[in-house]
């Protein structure tokens, strides 16, 4: 068999007489007649016939599926040969390159296997025309072939292939024309972007850097030679982790980048900022030294440069904040994470510097959407700064507004309002709060009367920038009063009549105005004299005749959806009135479906279900929008679908022999996974809402979601939550399950397994393998609940010691979050609850249980110390009950009572302690209470804790529920989140009236935020979702009332 070396390669220009040599691999002697024509199809192929375009583009098909290897020999040939034409040329390379990559990973993986299973001596010919090509006089073909180059070392270099790329692309790299420089070093940047750091070894990554830097001296005449380079550097930053750990390599790589920005060539000195942007996110560490003279350089971009520089020159002190706000918020006290307040000790110097980039403003870019110039840039980077110093930067902006406000310069005006509007996050509302008073008249009055449309679209804003970040029940000092809030209704509403940009930005005000009241209560919101007022002129933005031609339409209908879901009982007969003007809205819509398959038509229909989520007679409507092709309304009506499931229960069984199909038709949409996700969490809504009644759809259901995690082109984000829907069917049919878990409890082991072979992977990895873990738990967790009390418990016996040992596993990996360690540690309690006295021996064998559980126990974080407590709890019922016996009087099967439920345990002891009173200051009683204390963990007084502790454990609520808002989660998890919070205090003593406030407006708040941090669309008041399901509520726990039942349990 002949090497790579030994295959005879044939010259480009001769390639299609290459078919007829006898030496040449058989695999490209087929298909000889469609490979010499091959020029002629790819010229038709672009041809302005339609007839002749398609039939060409029906040829390439045939070649390919007919005789890849002989296709892919083709193109590769026809890419290197300069005699042939330019667009056949240009046309040859892209599809070799999306022969060889895809957007969607189970084609990518596909790709990957189909190209790795050629014959290598084809793979060697068109690596070899490929890199042939690298030295082509034109660009096009040289740039392509860089980039088809990385796509094939993307696929070869993790598998031990191709080894010699790297070190025959630098071999004599110096002494090659300029056009073969610029080629190989812009390959050798596609490379590094393309493939992972760890499969190139540091001894070639420093021959890559030498080659680079080399590349960007000024020795260096030829600037395309020079581009070049600086953006191979971009791309290689991310291997160089060991030579930015040598001062020596860190200062030579950062001396010739300094002098990079400084070059004559504006896409020169733009590619290096583009570098010192990298620069600061990857190696914000290392920095120190430089940061002085990256202040200096970046200062004078930003004054003197072309925008293009001095956008990134803005960017890289943007890239700072986020590096030091990440730093500040999620990582103080860790001491490997050191924060150098660049930002805080350039202030002085850099505030001054972004409130001049204010006044660049373009005069068109309000109207265009997409607009990004200096002005925005220095904004945007403003408002970061106020992120990362707080109140430091008031007293160094107020000057610059103070000054520039009534100036008769439209230009200066802006910059001022939009430097105010840009530091209301970050600093102290004890800061901001009185000059908003101050202003808010003044801001209001320009909104309406100031001449310039730019001036008042900033106005609009700002404005809703002070209603997001400063109003609301939990700010002492309310910017919003009696005295003003007629004034700011009538000045938003008439605002709405102004140009799309403006009325845009009112109604997004309007949006926040509304969301600080959603804790008002059930009948005193202020905004309840205005309701009629305020969704009638909504409803006519909507149907504004340019409302289709910016985001009015969408901002109006989010608008309208927030105002109605804070609304109060008192404005009740509105709604419903309101009801059949969105049903003939979104009537509308579908019925001019096939006039128009527009993007904003379908982004209309999704606002439109958003707005009907809970009124079931819409159910017709809904399943009418899945007949669009549009996925992003599919979403919303499948999200509503699952809100309609909750919120009727029982009764939605009437809706699922219709919605059936199309609950399956989602859950096989594997093209747009978003939608199959959202489907799978609604799985757990309708499970939820149906119990048992779910029974007659779970086997197609099963067989589904087993293809799904079997299938390699579903997108592994889906596959988590199919676990956990695993628990959420489970727990809906309860003993029922058995039939599957013959099924799912295997494929929960063999996930379990390949997930620890994650351990050291990267950032995005790590996240996936903890969101894996976690969705195995739920499935656990719910199949263990959902046996519970039944008399086929044993059959989870066989699984227990998979169950323990996977637990295990994850103790000692010592790689968890605090959601998987919650998790974990509740499986731990569910199997020993299930299993009762059988779950003993095995926990006692498991290697790290013990160890598991004490460390949760002194856990910091009070929902692992719950989920640890009542674990324990499980764990020692069988040997609590005669212990219990030996002090109190009444049968051992009404002690047992008080210790099934896990949230009514704690209460045990109060209820013992009853029978003690009279001789509480005796020493048997302290024997008791000690005794008790062991057994349960607990007090058995009740005694206030103080305000202080109470403050602490609700702000840790808040802190817990933000950490799963971007997680997706079905109706039924949402719930078990929620039930989870601060059960042991509120089973334990009675809490403050305000504490009750503050947790149900974090319960609230993450129920309809749990969308990745989009606003939630739905009409019910708060009063409405903390009602009883059998009144028309959605039955979510209320703080005051759950409490006073665990006391008096």
């Amino acid at each position: 068999m002949q090497t790579e070396a030994e295959i005879p390669m044939p010259s480009p220009a001769n390639i299609e007489n290459s078919y007829e040599d006898m030496n040449f691999p058989i695999a490209l002697r087929k298909g000889v007649q469609m490979a010499m024509e091959v020029t002629q199809i790819l010229l038709n192929a672009q041809a302005v016939d339609g007839t002749v375009r398609k039939q060409a583009e029906e040829n390439l098909r045939q070649f390919q599926e007919q005789n890849l290897p002989s296709f892919l020999f083709s193109l590769a040939g026809e890419l290197a040969n300069d005699e042939k034409p330019a667009e056949s040329r240009k046309l040859a390379g892209l599809i070799l390159k999306n022969a060889l990559d895809a957007k969607e990973q189970h084609r990518k993986i596909e790709f990957v296997q189909r190209w790795l299973s050629l014959e290598p001596t084809v793979k060697a010919q068109i690596k070899a025309f490929l890199l042939r090509t690298l030295s082509s006089p034109s660009l096009d073909a040289r740039s392509t072939a860089s980039q088809v180059i990385a796509k094939v070392a993307g696929i070869e270099l993790p598998h031990k292939q191709w080894p010699e790329l790297v070190g025959s692309l630098l071999s004599n790299i110096h002494q090659l024309p300029a056009p073969t420089r610029q080629a190989t070093l812009e390959t050798l940047g596609y490379i590094c972007e393309e493939v992972s750091p760890d499969v190139v070894d540091q001894d070639h990554v420093n021959k890559i850097l030498t080659a680079v830097v080399q590349g960007m001296s000024s020795s260096e005449s030829n600037n395309e030679v020079k581009l070049a380079a600086v953006r191979a550097l971009y791309n290689a930053l991310g291997f160089a982790q060991a030579n930015f750990s040598n001062d020596m390599e860190r200062d030579f790589i950062m001396r010739v980048v300094f002098e990079t920005t400084l070059s004559l060539d504006m896409k020169i000195r733009r590619a290096a900022f583009e570098c010192l942007v990298a620069i600061a996110s990857t190696y914000y560490e290392k920095l120190a030294p430089y940061i002085q003279d990256i202040f200096n350089i970046t200062a004078k971009a930003v004054k003197e440069d072309e925008e293009p520089v001095a956008l990134q020159a803005i960017e890289f002190w943007s890239s700072i904040c986020d590096e030091e706000i990440d730093i500040l918020e999620e990582y103080s006290g860790d001491s490997n994470i050191p924060c150098f307040y660049f930002i805080k000790q350039a202030l002085p110097v850099l505030v001054p510097m972004l409130l001049e980039t204010l006044l660049k403003q373009e005069e068109d870019q309000d109207q265009d959407e997409g607009a990004w110039n200096i002005a925005m840039s220095g904004g945007t980077c403003l408002g970061l700064v106020a992120r990362t110093v707080g109140d430091d930067i008031v007293p160094l902006v107020m000057p610059f507004i103070e000054e520039n406000i009534t100036k008769p310069d439209w230009r200066q005006r802006e910059a001022a309002t939009y430097s105010f509007g840009s530091i209301l996050e970050g600093p102290s509302p004890e800061k901001l709060v009185p000059l908003v008073n101050v202003a808010l008249n003044f801001m209001l009055t320009a909104l309406l009367k100031d001449p310039s449309n730019h001036v008042k679209d900033t106005t609009a804003w700002t404005l809703g920038r002070m209603f997001e970040f400063l109003h609301g029940s939990a700010l002492e000092t309310p910017i919003i009063t009696q005295a003003n809030c007629q004034q700011i209704i009538t000045v938003l509403l008439q605002s709405m009549k102004d140009v799309p940009n403006v009325a845009e930005k009112a109604c997004g005000a309007l949006y926040f105005l509304a969301q600080g009241y959603e804790d008002a209560g059930s009948s005193n919101s202020p905004l309840t004299p205005f309701f009629q007022d305020i969704v009638q002129s909504l409803l006519t933005v909507t149907h504004r005749d340019d409302a289709v031609e910016s985001r009015l339409r969408t901002a109006a209908y989010e608008a309208l959806n927030e105002v109605v879901r804070c609304s109060t009982d008192e404005t009740a007969p509105m709604v419903v009135q309101l009801v059949p003007l969105i049903m003939m809205e979104l009537h509308q819509t579908l019925e001019n479906q096939n006039i128009s398959t527009d993007e904003r038509q379908n982004e209309l229909q999704g606002l439109l279900c958003g707005c009907l989520q809970y009124a079931d007679q819409m159910m017709t409507l809904f399943i009418r929008v899945f007949a669009s092709r549009s996925a992003t309304a599919q979403e919303e009506a499948m999200l509503a679908i699952g809100a309609l499931a909750y919120a009727t229960g029982s009764d939605f069984a009437k809706y699922m022999p219709e919605f059936y199909k199309y609950l399956e038709m989602g859950l096989q949409n594997f093209e747009d996974y978003q939608v199959c996700a959202i489907t799978v969490g609604v799985v757990g809504d309708v499970c939820r809402a149906l119990e048992e009644k779910m029974l007659p759809y779970c086997d197609r259901i099963m067989t589904q979601l087993l293809k799904d995690l079997s299938s390699n082109q579903l997108h592994r984000s889906v596959k988590p939550p199919i676990f956990s829907c695993f628990g959420d069917i489970a727990l809906a049919i309860g003993e029922n399950f058995e039939k599957y878990l013959l099924y799912s409890m295997p494929m929960l082991q063999s996930a379990a397994e390949l997930s620890a072979h994650t351990i050291g992977a990267d950032d995005d990895m790590a996240d996936y393998t903890n969101s894996l873990r976690n969705g195995i738990l739920e499935a656990y967790s719910g199949i263990f609940q959902g046996f519970k009390g039944s008399p086929k418990t044993q059959l989870l016996m066989p699984y227990a010691p998979h169950v323990l040992q996977f637990l295990d596993s994850l103790y000692v990996e010592k790689d968890m979050d605090d959601v998987l360690t919650k998790t974990a540690i509740g499986v731990l309690g569910d199997l020993a609850d299930t299993l009762g006295s059988n779950a003993g021996p095995l926990i006692q064998q498991s290697a790290s249980s013990k160890d598991f559980l004490k460390e949760c126990l002194s856990s910091d974080d009070h929902l692992i110390k719950e989920s640890a407590e009542w674990a324990k709890r499980r764990n020692r019922v069988d040997a609590n009950i005669p212990r219990i016996e030996r002090f109190v009087e009444f049968p051992v099967t009404k002690s047992t009572a008080f210790i099934a439920s896990p949230f009514l345990s704690p209460r045990v002891g109060a209820r013992i302690f009853s029978h003690f009173k009279p001789c509480e200051k005796c020493h048997c009683f302290n024997m008791l209470e000690w005794q008790l204390r062991q057994v349960f963990g607990v007090q058995i007084d009740s005694r206030s804790k103080s305000p202080d502790v109470l403050k602490n454990k609700v702000e840790k609520v808040g802190t817990k529920l933000r950490g799963w808002k971007a997680k997706l989660l079905s109706q039924s998890a949402i719930n078990s989140v929620l039930q989870s919070t601060l059960i042991y205090q509120l089973s334990v003593l009675p809490m403050p009236e305000k504490y009750y406030t503050q947790l149900d407006s974090l319960a609230a708040n993450f129920y309809w935020g749990f969308k990745n941090n989009k606003p939630g669309m739905h009409l019910l008041s708060k009063a409405r979702i903390f009602r009883r399901k059998d009144c028309g509520g959605l039955g979510l726990r209320q703080s005051s009332l759950f409490n006073k039942a665990l006391i008096a349990k």
